[in-house]
């Protein structure tokens, strides 16, 4: 059988092809490695996967608050800071009744111990996870860096509601508490350090 020896264009041709399929793979791979974090966020926000609470507007709870529902729920409120962060932090008080629908405020304080200004990010989850979907967020300090001076202390408020939908979901039924966390971490380091050691 006589053997043919392939054209030399034919054989670039196809190292081109594959070359190029292997190209448009790896860019695919980085844009999906660019979007991976702002998709699983958004899949979080809306489903509450991983005890994810939500966002709501003054409009969705007051329609949350006309909704009438009579079942009241218990939250118990947790704060800690991560290592590295020399603030004290935690709720003002470590539990609270509340009726479903009904906007209600919990603070918490933070006193800033060390020497030096810190700005802090809270990151922040429920527990259990499947309320996630069902905890509104009207206004919270989590929203936002905060910076605390040496020796300052600020009072941190979180108006929210619990959303009347929560009276549907079967697996639910059960929960009678629900348990609001949030942890501080460094933001970013004081412009003051970053100065003084340059010089």
């Amino acid at each position: 059988m006589a053997y043919t020896v392939p054209q030399t264009s034919d054989v670039s041709g196809k190292n081109a092809r594959v070359g190029m399929l292997a190209l448009l793979g790896a860019l695919a791979m980085l844009g999906l490695g660019y979007a991976a974090v702002p998709l699983y966020d958004l899949f979080c926000r809306v489903t509450g996967f991983g005890g994810t609470t939500q966002i709501a507007s003054e409009a969705q709870a007051s329609r949350a608050a006309a909704s009438g529902a009579l079942r009241e729920i218990s939250i118990r409120f947790d704060g800690s800071t991560a290592r590295g962060v020399p603030w004290t932090f935690g709720p003002t008080q470590p539990t609270d009744t509340v009726r479903i629908g009904q906007r209600d405020l919990a603070t918490y304080i933070a006193r800033n111990i060390g020497s030096e200004p810190i700005t802090g990010t809270a990151t922040f989850n429920v527990e259990p996870a499947q309320a996630g979907r069902y905890f509104n967020k009207i206004q919270c300090f989590c929203f936002t860096e905060q910076t605390l001076q040496p020796g300052e202390q600020v009072n941190m408020p979180v108006l929210y509601y619990i959303d009347p939908a929560i009276l549907e979901d079967e697996f639910m039924a059960d929960v009678e508490q629900i348990t609001l966390s949030y942890t501080f971490h460094r933001a970013k380091e004081p412009v003051s350090s970053a100065l003084d050691r340059s010089n």
